[in-house]
């Protein structure tokens, strides 16, 4: 099994499950700088030119939901519930809500403040931000009311819907998002990095570069 991966957060998720569930796997950081993703090789892989990808055998799978699916029924992990249907639909709903709401909500934050940092692309636009307020408050509050009394997203367990929506607001302090009014995500999120493999989910290797991405 090869694991295609970025310093983003989609990658992270899936990294963090793998570590926690202990598969085994090659892990080949794409050289984002170095145009890799853009390379033939990986476009062949992944038509959408975004990471993670990955290879299982005759397999090859993208979007880290996806993925972290198919993960957990390989190692019989009931953090994607395969055989409780009632259980899926639960995960299925919060899986959506992260990609239609709390993302959109989030994830500007995460680019401002951590994206541009990490790949040293500008300082953070902070008056782009004024008006995205109203949306990620909006959201938060349904998140944190679910939250009340509740460790975990849903099932009443740690799922891949924590993972999901975790990785788009774990670094809520240094990208600058209001969550100090939502104590139950704060909560929710300090207890998450407790987990080993979601505390640090990153392969150490060398750094990538778009020549040896695909190796």
């Amino acid at each position: 099994m090869r694991i295609y991966w970025i310093k983003a957060q989609a990658p992270q998720r899936v990294l963090a499950l793998v570590k926690h569930l202990g598969i085994e796997a090659e892990f080949v950081e794409v050289g984002l700088m170095a145009g890799g993703l853009k390379a033939p090789d990986y476009v062949a892989l992944n038509p959408n030119m975004k990471a993670p990808t990955l290879v299982d055998g005759d397999l090859v799978l993208w979007e880290a939901s996806a993925i972290m699916a198919h993960l957990c029924i390989k190692a019989g992990s009931d953090m994607w519930p395969a055989h409780n249907p009632a259980e899926q639909v639960e995960v299925l709903r919060w899986l959506s809500w992260n990609d239609c709401h709390w993302s959109p909500a989030v994830g500007p934050f995460y680019f401002e403040h951590v994206v541009k940092a990490t790949f040293g692309i500008g300082a953070p636009d902070r008056e782009s931000l004024q008006p995205r307020v109203a949306d990620l408050m909006k959201f938060a509050q349904v998140l944190n009311g679910h939250l009340s009394g509740r460790s975990y997203v849903a099932c009443g367990r740690l799922t891949i819907a924590d993972f999901q929506l975790a990785s788009m607001a774990s670094a809520w302090q240094e990208s600058e998002m209001p969550m100090d009014a939502f104590p139950n995500i704060v909560r929710w999120i300090d207890g998450l990095m407790r987990i080993p493999a979601w505390a640090d989910p990153w392969p150490a290797q060398a750094p990538a570069t778009g020549n040896h991405a695909y190796a």
